[in-house]
């Protein structure tokens, strides 16, 4: 099992910053099946100053760690753009940035998580499928959140 992070306004798509987003959404994916975990909504990020330096809504304070805070123990966050130093923390971290098209839509990136769980393919899902086997994980659904069945074999595909 996986843990992936998903950075999404509408939980369907991938459509948010990762520093500015203000809602992320974390599921356990196995071959098979994903389950949403977490969910963390966060204040809106706006510009401070002319400096271009941001942070929280009416304070300085570093936007991004509370989402680091969120997403620690997972082994990817996928969003519609992550900038270069919030890429260094995540890698630092051990979790795999990845930027994916504005609208890309979630259950697609399940599919595709799931069917490298089963037959390779994606080389950070071989590292972090070596890393779960160190640290196995024991899995909360949010309470009432859907369980995806996804895709096990790629013959599944239309």
């Amino acid at each position: 099992m996986l843990r992936i992070a998903f950075a999404s306004s509408d939980r369907r798509t991938v459509d948010l910053h990762f520093g500015g987003a203000e809602s992320l959404m974390i599921y356990d994916v196995s071959p098979g099946q994903a389950d949403l975990v977490g969910v963390a909504e966060f204040m809106k990020a706006e510009q401070i100053g002319e400096s271009g330096r941001a942070g929280l809504t009416g304070t300085v304070h570093d936007k991004v760690l509370p989402k680091l805070d969120f997403v620690d123990g997972c082994a990817a966050v996928y969003a519609a753009s992550i900038g270069s130093s919030s890429i260094r923390r995540l890698m630092k971290l051990g979790i795999q940035p990845i930027i994916v098209d504005n609208g890309h839509d979630i259950l697609d990136l399940l599919n595709e998580v799931s069917l490298a769980l089963i037959h390779g393919g994606l080389a950070w899902v071989d590292r972090a499928k070596a890393k779960a086997r160190d640290t196995p994980r024991v899995a909360a659904a949010v309470a009432g959140a859907p369980r995806h069945v996804l895709m096990s074999s790629i013959d599944e595909m239309e």
